[in-house]
């Protein structure tokens, strides 16, 4: 997408332009107002990644709008961050900028964009031609603070990042490789007679601490890495964004303590031509990333 006066463009009361690092304390905010679980090492990773498909809409020299897109091995893009200011709802700011990061992904020739649709957002990305394709649950789990044991760094193995490539649909070594270097601790693995069974990774954020991804060829692999992430954790409050269509995470989750937070829709548009193996998938990295 091209934008005139050096990446601007200009819808009805505001102006659309590409995000920078200096905008990430607005997107922060406007996560915490809406009770996200982002952080700004999430934001900088989207400006790493795609630092010319993430915009921002200013109106009276203010951010008052986000939104952020990444790309994997070109077979498919993602849309996340889509947030307004509460003030500026209900003026259309939201889908403009959404439609900015489709025409730009459109315009790098990604054939297919996916997002994750609260029940709110999903009327309006229909709209715009996104098919649903996986129903996903957030799951919460609340608890005191536990001991949280030292434990040495979990290494992100080749055999790992294959078996991702596999199960995703697409290479996203990069961004699984800046999480695990954030957070080592939650680098997790299960064998079974020596062969990789199940992989999994972890993040703080800003409420709770996340599970995702986290991915199992059986029921027992799957039960080890989330007694694992648990212990290791050791926070009061834990999310899991788990696929409906997944054999054993929900049982898994609610015999753990979770609850049922909200739904969320995964959607496409375009060829979804690389839909990987949600059969595995127990946990998604995040709504923000896939």
């Amino acid at each position: 997408m091209k934008f005139p006066r050096q990446g601007e463009k200009r819808c009805m009361e505001c102006l659309l332009r590409r995000m920078t690092a200096g905008d990430i304390p607005a997107g922060a905010r406007f996560a915490q107002i809406a009770a996200w679980n982002q952080t700004r090492s999430d934001w900088e990773m989207f400006l790493r990644a795609s630092p010319e498909g993430c915009f921002v809409a200013e109106a009276e020299d203010e951010v008052v709008g986000t939104v952020a897109t990444i790309s994997y091995e070109g077979r498919f893009a993602w849309i996340g961050m889509v947030l307004v200011h509460p003030e500026r709802r209900g003026k259309g700011i939201g889908r403009k900028l959404l439609k900015a990061a489709i025409d730009y992904l459109t315009d790098c020739r990604i054939p297919c964009i996916k997002l994750d649709a609260t029940p709110q957002g999903k009327p309006l990305y229909a709209k715009l031609g996104f098919a649903g394709e996986l129903e996903i649950e957030r799951w919460e789990l609340q608890r005191s603070p536990q001991s949280n044991p030292a434990a040495s760094p979990g290494v992100v193995t080749e055999e790992a990042l294959e078996q991702d490539h596999e199960v995703f649909g697409a290479d996203r070594s990069s961004l699984l490789r800046a999480i695990a270097n954030e957070h080592p601790g939650f680098v997790l693995k299960s064998l079974r007679q020596g062969k990789l069974a199940g992989y999994s990774f972890g993040r703080r954020g800003a409420l709770a601490d996340h599970l995702g991804p986290w991915v199992a060829r059986d029921e027992f692999s799957a039960r080890e890495l989330l007694d694992k992430f648990l212990n290791r954790s050791g926070g009061a409050r834990i999310f899991v964004d788990a696929p409906t269509s997944n054999p054993w995470a929900i049982n898994l989750l609610r015999q753990h303590g979770f609850r049922f937070s909200r739904p969320l829709t995964r959607m496409y548009r375009g060829r979804n031509e690389f839909p990987g193996r949600t059969d595995l998938q127990c946990g998604v990295l995040g709504p923000e990333f896939g």
